[in-house]
């Protein structure tokens, strides 16, 4: 075999040879992590031959860019290009790891929480990751070898463009063979893993960025006029309150309690016989306690903000990102602002640096009057703190005083974070032993939910010694899944059953408990959201939501409709699933039959209505053209979350 560096004309001494050999190395690489980093779903010749093919014509047009150097430049540039393309792809792969989801621009807005990071992506990262970047070595060796010699021509344009133009001409073939496939791809981008299954991840990120521009570029175009559709449709879907239950809180303060992770198969869930949840199962049996046992989260991208989001405003998230970050400016009509009117005073109590998830901007913007940080706690002691703040124990106990000097009625929320990714307790704060599926973060989320059972039982402890329990509203919701597609295999052991689409949909039931002194409680199979929680809050106080625009609807009304969407586009409700682009019996959880599609595509194109108007309302900030009768608007030069300023004015 002759010497592949003996002649200046063999292939690595040619610089258009390198190329060659950077755009094969990058597209079997992306090819092999497409097909076993991420779950798309894929499905028939069509759909793997789109597999095969999007990361091809990706290579071909993003490396070709350094034809338009001269001299060494064009390999450095490639070189840089290639890392580039190698870094966001296995940064997408550890993303996927935890949120089975892909970044988006406006998720790397979301800079200020990195710093509280840090335990949860080292677990996500495994021994085997250097592999993703072992051709990189390899294209730094072909640039900086000596024994590679460099041609220093430039390329021939009509070359360059030949290559640019093929590069093309893939890519348009494999958007047409997408099309054929799945049509309206681009048109219903609600689901990121639809576009990376059939365009492929570099594309995938062109696709996000013009998408996050439009959304960008929606408030400066809006005017009064877009309000009108969107109050045309809330109205339209407003479920009047049910006279059994209206006004039953009337008076009273509210006391959010939010369940980080918290997914409802713990409820009555025993793990070697012992109850993981014992303080809440009960809860779920109190005369008082109305317990939602078909509630649903309904976060996207920003998980617990926008839980919180939903909770306040009865607004979705938005498809990509979180509101919290990216709209924290924006016009609200949120339950603290509306509950302003009604002689509340208002109170977020959390146990971690305010500017994680942009709390201390947004909450200003909801017209939360209080915002009690970490800044307010005893954080010293190391024993305390989980990963994201002060563990929940503690936590209440330090918020009990707090808590009871504000001014009532009043309206708060305490937020949890021990039951937290990657579920990582203090064996000597732990009563409850692993489960065995071999999975550490599913063996270890039961003794982070039974820490959290047992903080719940000692927060309602509290209140009654304090006084507060008998005149309260407590409500306790999860915020979004503990545990995601990416361990179905530990989950399977878990519910003694395979996790399907169908199944895995089912597991996405977070709790919801209503607990009112003297309202007659019991189990509800209402199928709900968390978009339904501040209309029911609501009418139980007393209030009809009917002026204000809320894509959400009271879960104790008789019209209420229980059709779930998720921010995806799928759905779920009492008859028919939606789960990736296909509908299910929720009786048997098989595939409807072929009499039964049409009424499943007509509530899925109710589904997308109702996504598109609420995101509508976020990225045009319409709620500036749109004030109800008797509301007042928020004013957020009016708040100030410094502890000093809070000291002085007390």
């Amino acid at each position: 075999m002759r010497n592949l560096f003996s002649k200046k004309d063999d292939l690595l001494n040619n610089f258009f040879g390198i190329y060659v050999v950077a755009v094969l190395m990058l597209w079997i690489k992306t090819y092999i992590s497409q097909q076993t980093q991420f779950d798309l779903g894929v499905e028939g010749v069509i759909q793997q031959f789109l597999l095969l093919l999007n990361p091809l014509g990706s290579a071909m047009l993003f490396l070709g860019f350094s034809f338009i150097f001269r001299g060494k430049r064009k390999y450095t540039s490639l070189v840089v290009v290639y890392t580039l393309m190698s870094i966001l792809l296995y940064a997408n792969i550890v993303y996927y790891r935890f949120f089975s989801d892909f970044i988006t621009l406006p998720t790397l807005s979301q800079t200020q929480n990195f710093g509280d990071l840090g335990g949860s992506v080292l677990s996500l990262l495994k021994p085997y990751d250097i592999l993703f970047f072992v051709d990189v070595f390899v294209m730094f060796y072909l640039r900086f070898s000596k024994r590679i010699q460099k041609d220093t021509k430039r390329f021939g344009y009509k070359k360059a463009m030949a290559i640019i133009t093929c590069a093309l001409a893939i890519s348009i073939l494999n958007l047409g063979l997408a099309e054929a496939n799945r049509p309206q791809l681009l048109t219903r981008g609600f689901d990121r893993n639809y576009i990376v299954k059939y365009l492929g991840m570099y594309n995938y990120t062109i696709y996000d960025s013009v998408e996050t521009m439009k959304a960008s570029s929606q408030r400066a175009l809006a005017d009064s006029s877009d309000i009108t559709e969107v109050i045309n449709y809330t109205k339209a879907n407003y479920a009047k309150p049910n006279a059994d239950y209206f006004g039953k809180a009337k008076g009273m303060n509210v006391i959010y309690l939010h369940l980080e992770s918290f997914q409802n198969f713990l409820i009555d869930y025993k793990l070697n016989g012992e109850e993981v949840t014992p303080f809440l199962n009960s809860l779920a049996k109190d005369k008082n306690t109305l317990y939602f046992d078909n509630f649903f989260h309904q976060t996207g991208q920003g998980k617990t903000s926008d839980a919180e989001f939903m909770l306040e405003n009865s607004l979705f998230g938005l498809p990509q990102g979180s509101a919290y970050i990216t709209k924290a400016q924006n016009t609200y009509q949120a339950a603290p602002s509306i509950l302003k009117d009604y002689g509340y005073t208002s109170a977020v109590f959390h146990g971690n640096n305010g500017s994680f998830w942009n709390r201390n901007v947004i909450y200003k913007s909801f017209g939360f009057d209080k915002f009690y940080d970490a800044s307010y706690y005893n954080t010293g002691t190391s024993g305390d703190m989980a990963e994201y703040g002060l563990l929940d124990k503690p936590f209440f106990e330090q918020s009990q005083n707090l808590l009871s000097s504000l001014p009532q009625p009043f309206y708060t929320k305490l937020i949890t974070v021990g039951n937290h990714y990657p579920y990582k307790m203090n064996q000597d704060l732990v009563t409850i032993d692993k489960a065995n599926t071999g999975d550490a973060s599913v063996d270890n989320y039961f003794q982070t939910a039974r820490y959290a059972d047992e903080a719940i039982e000692q927060v309602f402890q509290q209140l009654k010694e304090s006084g507060l329990y008998d005149h309260s509203m407590i409500v306790l919701y999860g915020d979004h899944y503990g545990i995601s597609d990416n361990h179905n295999a530990a989950m399977s052991q878990v519910i003694g059953k395979d996790i399907t689409p169908y199944e895995s949909a089912n597991l996405q039931r977070v709790p919801l408990f209503i607990h009112v002194p003297g309202m007659e409680g019991g189990t509800n199979h209402t199928y709900g959201g968390q978009t339904d929680l501040l209309p029911t809050l609501l009418h139980l106080l007393g209030i009809d939501t009917q002026q204000f625009v809320q894509f959400g609807s009271d879960l104790l009304s008789e019209e209420h409709h229980e059709i779930v969407p998720f921010r995806n586009g799928d759905f779920v409700s009492p008859k028919i699933y939606a789960v990736n682009e296909k509908f299910y019996d929720n009786e048997t959880g098989l595939p409807l039959d072929d009499s039964q599609l049409e009424s499943a595509k007509t509530i899925k194109n109710e589904v997308d209505l109702k996504l598109q108007l609420s995101d509508k309302v976020v990225n045009g900030d319409l709620l500036r053209f749109y004030n109800p009768t008797g509301y007042t608007p928020v004013d957020t030069s009016q708040y100030n979350y410094s502890k000093e300023d809070d000291v002085e004015s007390n």
